[in-house]
């Protein structure tokens, strides 16, 4: 068993207007740290382009019709403020599910213990009918539909530490029992959902804002007071992670002050709680992070912690 890590080049052709953060430097960042010898052994592998049916899990045709509309044959499209679309947006955002489902059943299959998504745009943004944010599809929330439909998983979780609340993933499993949803992030900050009081339909949705200027060891006091737990008392067949690593302390659009040993924490946690609820079954996923020496370092440990589990 071993590690896999998927990405393509797709990605690097969903281009943004200059200035944006969610740029094409920060994949090339990540594929620059993840190509350090510690990562030979790695299994890496082209995500694959994703199908209309794996989009449907989470959205509806309208959803997928209107992105597929939006493309544009040249130059931008904006679909709001901050989330644009080039010609190249469309294929790596089916890549991006693609690779998601393939991690799933790759895990589910037992060929991989765990796997790292490094695909862009991101997805924990995008609602049922509303692309924003950056993102597209909800990469996550289709990874854990089809865990579910395809394997017959009855309990998946999904964390969600990026640094903003992930309100697409969180409106694409308001109403499914099976699927825990829990996100730590930076209150008040975009895109200003996220309280504790939103606990979805069944209570499978847990919120738990964070103070401007949060710290390593607050961060780390909630997650073991509140987010571990509720992962051991849901006991996953499945763990999804929503990997951003824009609440590190050198992020540009945000204000907690985590570092990379955070991250590594973290994750060794997760995939702890993993080996002893679901066989180690983790899928985790790129989301946001926007320094780019900061995301490259935080992905790079994010993974190592990955492959110490995936032996």
């Amino acid at each position: 068993m071993t590690t896999y890590l998927y990405t393509h080049d797709d990605c690097l052709e969903h281009e943004t207007p200059p200035g944006h953060p969610e740029q094409v430097a920060r994949l090339v960042a990540i594929n620059r740290a993840l190509s350090a010898p510690g990562f030979d052994a790695v299994t890496r592998l082209h995500a694959p382009m994703g199908a209309d049916a794996s989009v449907l899990l989470a959205h509806p045709a309208s959803h997928l019709t209107a992105i597929k509309a939006a493309s544009p044959a040249e130059g931008f499209r904006s679909l709001d403020a901050d989330t644009h679309m080039s010609p190249g947006s469309l294929q790596a955002a089916f890549r991006g599910v693609g690779a998601n489902v393939a991690a799933v059943d790759a895990v589910m299959s037992g060929a991989a213990t765990n796997a790292f998504v490094a695909t862009r745009p991101p997805g924990h943004h995008a609602e049922k009918t509303t692309p924003m944010g950056f993102c597209l599809f909800g990469n996550v929330a289709i990874a854990a539909k089809h865990a579910m439909a395809k394997h017959g998983l009855s309990r998946v979780s999904i964390v969600d530490f990026d640094v903003h609340h992930g309100n697409g993933t969180q409106d694409l499993v308001w109403d499914d029992a099976g699927i825990q949803f829990i996100s730590s992030h930076q209150m008040p900050l975009y895109p200003g959902t996220g309280a504790a009081s939103e606990t979805g339909a069944h209570g499978n949705v847990i919120n738990l804002p964070l103070d401007t200027g949060t710290n390593s060891q607050t961060f780390r006091r909630i997650y073991e007071a509140e987010v571990f737990p509720a992962i051991r008392a849901f006991n996953p067949e499945m763990i999804l992670i929503s990997a951003g690593f824009d609440a590190h302390r050198d992020d540009p659009l945000a204000g907690l002050n985590l570092v990379e040993d955070d991250f590594a924490w973290v994750t060794r946690q997760i995939c702890t709680i993993a080996g002893e609820v679901c066989d180690g079954r983790v899928v985790s996923t790129l989301e946001g992070g926007y320094d780019l020496d900061a995301l490259a370092a935080s992905a790079a440990v994010h993974l190592s912690c990955l492959m110490e589990f995936g032996q």
